[in-house]
C-alpha cells in the first residue's frame, strides 16, 4: 500500500489570499475553479474560487504535500466538509480590509470546528499593509470566543517564505 501524501487546506473568506498563498508555495500552476465575480460584490477582485483549488508542493524536506484551496463564498459551503477529509490541518486566511475580519475568523473557526473539531488551525492575516492602524488584538479576542487556542499570524501571500513558515508554524503548533 503506498503511503498517503498530507493533505492541507486553506480556507477564509472571499479576498483573503489562499489562491495567492496556493501559487506561492507550489511550482506549478494550481488547478483553479476561479469564475468572474457577481455582480455587488465589493471588493478588487475580478474573480472568485467556486469550487476549489488544488496544487502539489514539497516541503523543504522533499515530503509531498497536497494543497487545497476552499472557496469563501457562502453558496460553496457544500465543499467544506468534502475538502476538508482527510486534511491534517487548516490554515485560514483572513484579508486585515475587511471592517469585520475579527468575526470572520469567529465564523471560520466555528465552520471548521462543526466539521472536524480536532483540526489543527492556524491563522494568517493577509493585507496588513493596506491597513496601517491593524491590529492583531481582535483577532485574538474572536479565538477566545471560540474557546480555541489558535496562533494567528501577518504575512504575505505572495511571499513564499512567509507562506511556508505560516505552514512550518502549523506543524509546530501539531507537536
Amino acid at each position: 500500500m503506498e503511503p498517503t501524501v498530507p493533505k492541507l487546506v486553506l480556507a477564509g473568506p472571499v479576498g483573503a489570499g489562499k489562491t495567492t498563498a496556493i501559487r506561492s508555495i507550489t511550482d506549478s500552476e494550481p488547478v483553479s475553479t476561479e469564475m468572474p465575480l457577481s455582480e455587488g460584490m465589493t471588493t478588487d477582485k475580478t474573480t472568485t474560487t467556486v469550487a476549489l483549488d488544488f496544487a502539489n508542493a514539497l516541503l523543504a524536506d522533499g515530503t509531498p504535500l497536497l494543497v487545497y484551496g476552499l472557496p469563501g463564498q457562502e453558496r460553496f459551503a457544500f465543499m467544506r466538509p468534502i475538502l476538508l477529509q482527510d486534511a491534517f490541518g487548516v490554515i485560514v486566511l483572513l484579508n486585515a480590509c475587511d471592517d469585520d475580519v475579527a468575526l470572520q475568523c469567529e465564523y471560520w473557526l466555528r465552520e471548521i470546528g462543526a466539521i472536524d473539531a480536532g483540526l489543527p488551525i492556524i491563522i494568517g492575516i493577509t493585507h496588513t499593509d493596506r491597513v496601517p492602524s491593524f491590529s492583531i488584538e481582535p483577532i485574538r479576542a474572536a479565538i477566545r470566543a471560540t474557546g480555541n487556542i489558535v496562533p494567528a499570524f501577518t504575512f504575505d501571500a505572495r511571499d513564499k517564505r512567509q507562506t511556508f513558515h505560516l505552514l512550518r508554524a502549523l506543524l509546530v503548533d501539531m507537536q
